[in-house]
């Protein structure tokens, strides 16, 4: 049995209910379920349906994101998320290159490293290097003045925390800006790489080993192995190419606003939805969704 989920962005919610029952006709599924009025519904099909991919892909041209998943096992133990152009809305690099005057520069090197056109670790690097000399000061300034947190993040580690979930914050970026970022998200933990440091000030270096794609993936299957859960119960949450493995290793990988080339190797992906939205692919409702203490 599968479940297909449709649902758009919250910030308009049209979600036409003839259109749901259409496609709930023409595929013979079950009794639609509204998960948020105009805003998501799903329903339950005996196969994944051969007009899959070309529904999809019309729907998405309609404002409207698609899931077709297998039905058992949806509600996940473990939420493995990203935090640059994820949870938050911004790429931390890129604020603190533009403090330092490289950001433009810095900026379009780290748009063709997220779309796996570079070598994330080389491309960290030369980024870094860049920031060689920045007062410490200024990535309390970039936190308070130009860091905002993705829509619906919150509410999203909330409700999983609430239903007996773990959430862990996994960035190639840097641990200055993942312990503000869990802290104020609610994250149980959070992994990133380190800023080196002299006398206040960047040395344009970051300590090693850098935490790139493989180390998402070994986070990944160390978590689970401490909680003692398999990585299918495990739903990652990413946009760029260093976090393909982890999204191909998880049970639910989503593919969230992402890089074209993560967008199609992904086997979940939302374009319209927010944070909010893997809350419906595990099958909560609007009404179940839980806010920060």
């Amino acid at each position: 049995m599968f479940t297909v989920t449709l649902l758009v962005d919250p910030k308009s919610p049209t979600l036409d209910p003839a259109l749901v029952e259409n496609l709930r006709n023409a595929w013979g599924g079950g009794d639609a379920i509204w998960l948020a009025p105009d805003e998501a519904a799903e329903f339950d099909v005996p196969l994944c349906p051969d007009t899959y991919a070309t529904t999809h892909i019309g729907l998405l041209a309609m404002g409207v994101d698609l899931v077709i998943q297998p039905k058992q096992g949806r509600k996940k133990r473990l939420l493995l998320a990203d935090m640059d152009s994820t949870m938050i809305a911004q790429e931390c690099i890129d604020e603190l290159a533009a403090e330092a005057g490289f950001g433009e520069r810095v900026a379009a090197i780290t748009a063709r490293a997220m779309n796996g056109e570079l070598d994330f670790e080389a491309a960290l690097i030369e980024r870094v290097g860049l920031l060689k000399g920045l007062d410490l000061l200024v990535i309390n300034r970039v936190l308070d003045q130009r860091i905002t947190m993705a829509p619906g993040g919150a509410t999203l580690v909330a409700t999983m925390k609430a239903n007996g979930g773990h959430a862990a914050l996994v960035s190639g970026g840097f641990t200055a800006f993942t312990e503000a970022v869990a802290r104020q998200l609610g994250f149980d933990e959070d992994r990133a790489n380190t800023l080196l440091h002299s006398d206040g000030k960047l040395t344009g270096d970051v300590a090693r080993p850098i935490l790139g794609r493989n180390a998402k993936v070994a986070a990944l299957a160390e978590i689970c192995q401490r909680l003692g859960i398999s990585p299918d119960q495990a739903m990652a949450v990413g946009d760029g190419a260093n976090d393909l493995g982890m999204l191909q290793a998880a049970g639910a990988g989503v593919a969230l606003h992402a890089k074209p080339v993560v967008a199609e190797q992904a086997a979940i992906r939302i374009d319209h939805g927010d944070l909010t939205a893997l809350l419906y692919l595990q099958g909560y409702s609007m009404a179940e969704f839980q806010q920060l203490a």
